[in-house]
């Protein structure tokens, strides 16, 4: 073969500047496996990129494919794996960019199965969103029954997980979201759904253990004023938190690591119905600079997934 289809990032900029080119094919190094993308997760993160706001946290050596989850087939094996074999459908977070392309060469550990009853497109749409979710919830310690816990964003692939996590450890879940999406939240299981496109909510929320800032800028600047006394903020949206964390409060970065046995868990739970997993939108790669874009301008429920495989 002696090219495959990628989402390659020439140089910094708007949606132009992604292009969908041929690359020459990766191998599978040792400890790796050549997977055959059938589908990919769209995150956030993609047009931060993109438009290099994320320069200083995450520098890229241009040009570069973006997409950092995936879930496919795998046709290579390199020396030394010997966990997974070739036709094993998997999934995971790659641990660093490159899962708009045809083929991918990823790290055997960063990868799990996909469970029989999950499509792939279903499987996509889980390493990044579920794990970080999980992690950045008991980043600070074990949640506890009765902890007052607001999470911004709550509608979105992050949110959504973060709020049934929450609701299952018997927390006290507040959670901002746009009015549209109120009823989706309340059915994860949030207690007390605040709409930030009618009301302000620290005015109606104080006294919070912990926020899970998954939407940055000016929401987490106003969030300061609702924490409880020995509160934290953990944030996946502001790698600056912790040079601008007030005087007196606590505010930590958090960046997500693949963990292969969590996501395993996690997506048992999707395919026996005990924890949901919302894709509400599904596009071809051509159509994927686009969809990277409307993450930045509309607010959105659940995960886009990009299909790879005809």
């Amino acid at each position: 073969m002696n090219s495959i289809r990628a989402l390659v990032l020439n140089e910094y900029g708007g949606p132009d500047a992604l292009k969908v080119s041929s690359v020459a094919p990766p191998v599978a190094g040792a400890g790796q496996v050549l997977v055959r993308v059938h589908a990919a997760g769209v995150n956030g993160l993609d047009w931060k990129l993109r438009e290099g706001y994320l320069q200083k946290a995450f520098p890229l050596q241009l040009p570069t494919v973006l997409g950092i989850e995936l879930a496919g087939v795998v046709e290579a094996v390199g020396a030394g794996v010997n966990r997974l074999r070739v036709g094993d459908r998997v999934m995971g977070a790659i641990g660093g960019l490159g899962a708009y392309a045809d083929l991918v060469a990823v790290n055997e550990a960063n990868l799990s199965l996909v469970p029989d009853a999950l499509n792939f497109v279903e499987a996509a749409a889980l390493p990044i969103a579920s794990v970080a979710a999980w992690k950045s919830l008991h980043f600070v310690s074990p949640v506890h029954a009765g902890q007052r816990i607001l999470i911004h964003g709550a509608a979105g692939g992050l949110g959504g997980f973060a709020v049934q996590y929450a609701h299952q450890a018997g927390a006290v879940v507040y959670a901002t979201v746009r009015s549209n999406n109120i009823d989706y939240v309340r059915g994860l299981g949030a207690d007390h759904v605040v709409a930030y496109d009618q009301q302000q909510f620290e005015n109606l929320v104080s006294d919070i253990d912990l926020v899970l800032d998954y939407a940055g800028g000016e929401v987490l600047s106003r969030s300061w004023a609702v924490l409880a006394k020995n509160g934290t903020i953990v944030s996946t949206a502001s790698p600056d938190i912790v040079a601008n964390t007030p005087v007196g409060r606590r505010g930590l970065w958090f960046q997500n690591t693949p963990d292969a046995a969590r996501l395993q868990a996690i997506a048992e739970d999707v395919s026996h119905g005990r924890l949901q997993s919302r894709v509400s939108a599904v596009v071809r790669l051509d159509e994927l600079p686009a969809a990277i874009e409307r993450y930045r301008t509309h607010p959105h429920i659940g995960k886009t997934v990009v299909t790879l495989f005809d």
